[in-house]
């Protein structure tokens, strides 16, 4: 398939998806994970893939998740560690657990997106889109590009200081517990298992130097402020957008497909730890295992420079599947469009696709911000005035690129 018509109008493309992102946030309010404002902007974008993109299929579904719970570990480790600096003067035996026990809860809520402690927290209804259009003959293949359309909440450090203090905030704290954790291990090893600390001792002074990291982890509880939620723009609605914009470019020049189908997903809540695409997963794994099937999930489309395809995620944890994430590379080559190999870096979060992978399907993540989180990222300053549409129309060619690239050597 010769795609040069949409190629050529990528630019116009990315000029209607800000003009749509403006929209979706002045009309619908905040999108926070299993919001009124999240089920809105879903309910919208499905009417325009209905009506604008010409999709055959699009189903909006639901799910349950508990929000708050992909943060809440912070109230758990955080609260822990402290008990843990509160034991280590009459039982550091206990210092010792109470530290294990927060960085445990702290590695599977945050590290690996586990529903460790989710139960804890209140339960709210998710949105997922999915939008699916038809090729002409049959089915033999099908490319998906998934966005998410929640926003999150603020990170009041990252705004007030930028993310070099965000990051040295979070360590120092880390820093901290582990640094009792020590003092712990050392009195144990010396015999005092339980008794009263002695303050004139080296474990004593350096019990009181330690005291330091009481302030620092004290801050981690307003890590995040949950009264705030973002607008989101960059993350995601500019993910969302590639996809849409992507198949109305499609429909409006009347290019069919043969035989491969395409589609857009709209997987809600990612800010909560990628729970709506692993609801989307669950529900949907043998229904779209009939034929080969990949998945590009975008995320924050704001800088050209940094465009990338993740070929690690989840915290590094996660390995994407490589032949995917090379499709695209050679998708951007092709459009003559500067990308990265990279990864979704420890202490960096994930995107979608990890989920998707996880699950079984062959994904790749698609990324176009700096790993090292800037002052806009996760605040306030992430609306649809501070986006950039090169960033967007460059996505958009390396990713018409690779759609044609991936029909043509199907058909080859």
């Amino acid at each position: 398939m010769d795609l040069s018509k949409i190629f050529e109008k990528r630019h116009e493309a990315a000029k209607y998806s800000v003009k749509e992102i403006e929209y979706i946030i002045k009309t619908f309010g905040k999108r926070d994970p299993g919001s009124e404002g999240e089920r809105k902007a879903c309910e919208y974008m499905a009417k325009v893939l209905r009506d604008d993109c010409g999709c055959d299929r699009v189903t909006i579904e639901s799910f349950k998740l508990h929000p708050k719970s992909f943060y809440g570990w912070l109230y758990f480790t955080i609260t822990l560690a402290l008990l843990a600096i509160l034991a280590m003067v009459w039982a550091p035996i206990f210092s010792i657990i109470f530290v294990i026990a927060g960085l445990v809860i702290g590695f599977l809520q945050f590290g690996l997106y586990k529903k460790f402690i989710d139960g804890f927290f209140p339960e709210k209804t998710g949105t997922n889109v999915t939008a699916i259009k038809h090729p002409t003959g049959e089915v033999k293949r099908r490319i998906l590009f998934c966005g998410h359309p929640d926003a999150t909440w603020e990170w009041p450090v990252n705004y007030h200081f930028g993310g070099i203090a965000f990051d040295i905030h979070i360590l120092s704290a880390l820093l901290g517990a582990i640094y009792y954790m020590i003092l712990a291990i050392i009195s144990v090893a010396q015999g005092r298992v339980f008794g009263t600390l002695d303050f004139s001792t080296p474990i004593g002074k350096a019990y009181l130097v330690g005291l330091i990291f009481v302030p620092l982890l004290i801050g981690l509880y307003k890590m995040v402020d949950f009264n705030l939620v973002v607008d989101g723009a960059n993350d995601n609605l500019s993910g969302c957008y590639i996809g849409i914009a992507l198949l109305k470019m499609l429909q409006d020049e009347g290019i069919e497909f043969e035989n491969t189908e395409i589609g857009v997903l709209l997987t809600g809540c990612e800010e909560a730890g990628l729970r709506g695409a692993k609801a989307w997963a669950e529900a949907h794994k043998e229904e779209f295992s009939d034929v080969e099937t990949i998945i590009y999930a975008f995320d924050t489309i704001r800088e050209s420079k940094y465009l990338m395809a993740n070929y690690r995620n989840l915290n590094a944890t996660v390995k994407s599947d490589a032949e995917v994430a090379d499709l695209f590379m050679e998708g951007a080559k092709a459009a003559g469009v500067p990308c990265s190999k990279g990864m979704v870096p420890p202490f960096g979060g994930a995107t979608d696709d990890a989920a998707f992978t996880q699950a079984g399907f062959r994904a790749a993540g698609i990324t176009g911000l700096n790993h090292k989180i800037e002052r806009y990222y996760h605040t306030r300053l992430d609306s649809y005035d501070n986006m950039h549409e090169g960033a967007i129309a460059d996505c958009l060619a390396a990713t018409i690129k690779t759609l044609e690239l991936y029909d043509n050597k199907n058909n080859e």
